[in-house]
């Protein structure tokens, strides 16, 4: 008889919460790693988490809590990934468990600051894991209309199409879809390259501008986001497809959005500093938008919104007049 896969999530956060909530449809047991021992303490007496997606309950019969990430890794056959990038090189230092025989999955939309590399090239050069051990997870979803059951689509990424199928099965539900796709790379870049162009659609609209560009803006974003991802990796892909421009429509005009939220705050007149600070959670296109900027250096896809992007936050040019020169570009 074959072993019964165990899975594990790594993180606290609201899409942690939601990928947990998704794998308890269908598993009897799912480990679950969160720092906070304030959060795990909480949960296990009011069985949700007290900081994200708080009405999502839990049976904490079905989870293995813990807050050290080394008792998960020692747990599971699956893992998935799901903090912020920027936190992800503090918590794998604190790794003693090996990684080389585990599955990773990747449901961090970012790029780790410390290399300069998306999830999955950073756990394949970092820590020698194989590529046919790496997936990505993707929208368009957001963690929040998971938490209401609102019907949802995932897309499930991986070289190897049978440890795509097994985690897309573990995440399916009434309320879940997933699609399985080969294209790692390219899905991983959409998903970072769509948190940049949704800061672009809030710093439009904090600015003023109306539909009617919005609508401008998100065309010439996928032409950009096609552009960009052919030159890092080529393959045949649809652009259109939901992992690609369904992505970047949910995250550019959804009310969850905080990328969107973080780049309407900066468009008011707020600082970078203030406005991750008022906001309290990690807008992932801050980080994505200087490591693509410096990506295009080098591969010269021509990505005026990122560009844009890159300079009114990384450079502190007047929101105002970029847009105003964005505005010329745009067609």
């Amino acid at each position: 008889m074959d072993k019964e896969l165990k899975f594990a999530v790594i993180g606290g956060g609201s899409w942690a919460t939601a990928i947990v909530k998704m794998l308890t449809e269908n598993l009897n047991e799912v480990g679950w790693y969160m720092r906070s021992v304030y959060a795990l303490e909480h949960l296990k007496r009011q069985q949700h988490n007290p900081n994200y997606l708080s009405s999502v309950e839990f049976k904490t019969d079905q989870l293995i809590l813990t807050n050290d990430i080394n008792e998960s890794v020692a747990y599971a056959d699956y893992l998935i990934f799901a903090i912020p990038s920027a936190f992800l090189n503090t918590e794998l230092k604190k790794l003693t468990e090996p990684l080389d025989n585990k599955v990773i999955f990747s449901a961090i939309k970012g790029i780790v600051p410390e290399t300069g590399l998306i999830v999955g090239e950073h756990f394949h050069e970092v820590y020698a894991i194989p590529f046919n051990n790496i997936g990505v997870i993707t929208g368009p979803c957001h963690a929040e209309e998971v938490a209401l059951e609102r019907l949802s689509y995932l897309t499930i990424a991986s070289n190897d199409e049978e440890k795509a199928t097994i985690m897309a099965t573990n995440l399916s539900s009434e309320y879940i879809k997933c699609k399985v796709t080969d294209d790692i790379i390219g899905t991983e870049y959409a998903a970072v390259l769509k948190n940049i162009y949704s800061v672009a659609a809030g710093i439009a609209h904090g600015l003023g501008y109306g539909d009617n560009f919005q609508s401008v803006l998100m065309s010439n974003a996928i032409r950009e986001m096609k552009r960009f991802i052919k030159k890092i990796h080529k393959m045949k892909r649809n652009i259109n497809d939901s992992a690609y421009l369904g992505d970047l429509l949910v995250t550019g005009y959804s009310i969850f959005s905080r990328n969107r939220m973080f780049g309407n705050m900066i468009g008011k007149g707020y600082t970078v500093k203030s406005a991750q600070m008022e906001m309290n959670m990690v807008a992932e296109g801050y980080y994505a938008a200087k490591t693509a900027y410096e990506l295009d250096a080098t591969s010269n896809a021509r990505t005026p919104i990122i560009d844009a992007v890159h300079d009114i936050l990384y450079e502190n040019k007047n929101p105002k007049k970029v847009f105003k020169k964005l505005a010329d570009k745009l067609d």
